[in-house]
């Protein structure tokens, strides 16, 4: 067989295999229903089910683990919390749409087969699904959903633009962010890596099947931030020079159990057989257990660790715009992952992409999965924040971590205090907004002004939750121009359109069943879902300067 015939045959039967899996919608009747219409609510399961462990998928179904149904769906509530005294808005009328986009957060692509996991640490200990949980063997085909989704709503109305707040990577793996932007691009997509594994024989029906992505609608550009998945070791700890080589080798990580840093030892952390139908668990335990290290399968050059500048790179390897996804060459050689844009040159609104993830030098406590800012950032945050207030335009925080939370969120130790960084966002009124992801909840907090006199100094903090782990959310903004002196943020959850079935499918499945088997539910609604109308109070001047911007709003 020639070359040219071969390589033809091949890319038949690759495109025929993949194709299987792309049309997740029905492209004759697209149904796409945001939580305003309906939401997933997962059933009620026996007030003393069996107990199991999470790996045990096989026996999801005959304990009612997994199932859901629909729900009702959840109007807007209107939020008057940065109003002043005695508004209700009642008199108040939508006159025109300013701004539309969407937000989604958390993918965590995993590739399972890697030999520098943390199943161990959730295998036996309950320690939530960030070590472990069934979702991870189908994080591509959860995101080509989503963006199916996307696509049919950009139809309906198009959006402005797109960006995800960070954790595109699980592990800060090159073949986890190639899945990411190759997704979004709309390439094949072999979600497998060392050898090529087949757990049920033929095309599209296992998480380890090649498939073709649907890819955004080209018209809609697309931004990036800075997640601490994306560049720490599980979100955890900096990737050194020591631990680096063992991205790409074969021998399973042996770690401490608590994983309070990478030097440890103690106990194997385990990786996944991709061979098997429910990516059966592999060289997961206590070092005494082996006779021999445990090693996966095969090594994979592509699971290697990005720094960040390598990672910031991969950004302009891509088809989809704009090149780099908000990223300039000046980030790509700093490292240094702040930057902001204007959506649309002709409304008066400007998004400041802050990294406020911790550095690799910070001082930290416990591990570097917090939000941290160092003078550096909070100079150029102030900056931005300046020439926005001063050119008279409307302004939104995209970042990794939300803020006044407690909890220890903030890092303790950063050069600046959280309250220092809410303090200085107070003193510029045109702030509307703090969008961010992180905790993988679906949250809407206000950060009213210190002064009562001046409501207009406060905004909103909406948190977008993870697409891997319930409620497997993204989220639509439709920021609209009220007749009075007020803005209305429609912030709405929104399910990916999953075919009965198909792999997205068994996603939500899983997705549902690691929640009830975890019991982690942290949001506000058993669907996981929160839509609101969020009240934002505006200077009068800019009142006078957005009057005659946007288009006849449909809210």
């Amino acid at each position: 067989m020639s070359f040219t015939l071969a390589f033809f045959v091949f890319t038949f039967l690759f495109l025929t295999g993949c194709n299987k899996e792309v049309n997740n919608i029905d492209p004759v009747n697209p149904e796409v229903n945001t939580t305003v219409i309906r939401t997933i609510i997962p059933d009620m399961i026996s007030s003393f089910p069996p107990l199991i462990y999470p790996y045990e998928i096989s026996k999801y179904p005959l304990y009612g683990y997994g199932n859901w149904h629909y729900g009702a769906g959840l109007d807007y509530q209107k939020r008057l919390d940065l109003t002043e005294s005695g508004y209700s808005g009642n008199s108040a009328t939508k006159a025109a749409t300013l701004l539309r986009f969407f937000t989604m957060s958390d993918i965590h692509l995993v590739d399972e087969e890697t030999p520098v996991s943390a199943i161990e640490f959730a295998y036996h200990n309950g320690n939530g699904p960030s070590g472990y949980s069934a979702t991870m063997l189908l994080t591509t085909q959860v995101l080509n959903a989503a963006v199916q989704t996307v696509n049919v709503l950009n139809k309906q109305k198009q959006f402005d633009f797109g960006i995800s707040l960070g954790d595109d990577c699980d592990n800060t793996q090159y073949n986890e962010l190639r899945w990411f932007i190759d997704v979004m691009d709309g390439k094949p997509i072999n979600p497998d890596s060392g050898i090529k594994d087949d757990p049920i024989q033929g095309p599209g029906n296992d998480y380890q099947d090649s498939f073709q992505a649907e890819g955004l609608d080209k018209s809609i550009p697309w931004f990036q931030t800075l997640g601490n998945h994306d560049h720490f070791w599980k979100g955890s700890f900096p990737v050194t020079d020591d631990f680096r080589p063992k991205y790409i080798g074969i021998d399973i990580v042996n770690l401490d159990k608590t994983l309070s840093d990478l030097n440890g030892r103690g106990y194997y952390m385990g990786s996944i057989d991709g061979r098997t139908q429910y990516g059966e668990i592999i060289g997961a335990g206590a070092t005494a257990d082996f006779v021999t290290p445990p090693q996966i399968l095969a090594a994979d050059p592509d699971r290697r660790s990005l720094k960040r500048e390598e990672w910031i790179g991969e950004f302009f390897n891509t088809t989809s715009t704009p090149d780099g996804h908000g990223f300039s060459q000046s980030n790509k050689t700093t490292g240094f992952a702040c930057y902001s844009f204007v959506p649309n040159s002709d409304i008066p609104i400007k998004v400041i992409v802050l990294d406020d993830t911790q550095k690799d030098d910070d001082p930290n406590i416990g591990s570097y999965a917090h939000s941290s800012l160092d003078q550096e950032r909070f100079t150029w945050l102030l900056g931005e924040l300046r020439s926005g207030q001063d050119n008279d335009q409307l302004m939104i925080i995209a970042a990794h971590v939300p803020i006044g939370l407690g909890g220890g969120l903030w890092n303790a130790d950063a050069e600046v205090t959280e309250e220092t960084l809410i303090d200085s966002l107070h003193n510029y009124p045109n702030l509307m907004l703090w969008i961010s992801g992180h905790r993988h909840v679906t949250a809407v907090t206000p950060l009213p002004s210190a002064d009562p006199a001046h409501p207009e100094n406060g905004f909103w903090q909406v948190e977008t939750p993870s697409l891997k782990d319930f409620p497997q959310q993204f989220r639509t903004f439709d920021i609209v121009r009220n007749n009075d002196n007020t803005i209305s943020i429609f912030a709405t959850s929104v399910d990916p359109i999953v075919k009965k079935g198909s792999l997205p499918d068994l996603a939500r499945t899983y997705a549902v069943a690691t929640e009830q088997i975890f019991n982690v539910h942290d949001d506000v609604t058993p669907s996981g879902s929160y839509n609101a109308e969020l009240i934002k109070q505006l200077t009068q001047d800019m009142q006078n300067k957005i009057q005659s911007y946007g288009t006849m709003s449909k809210n």
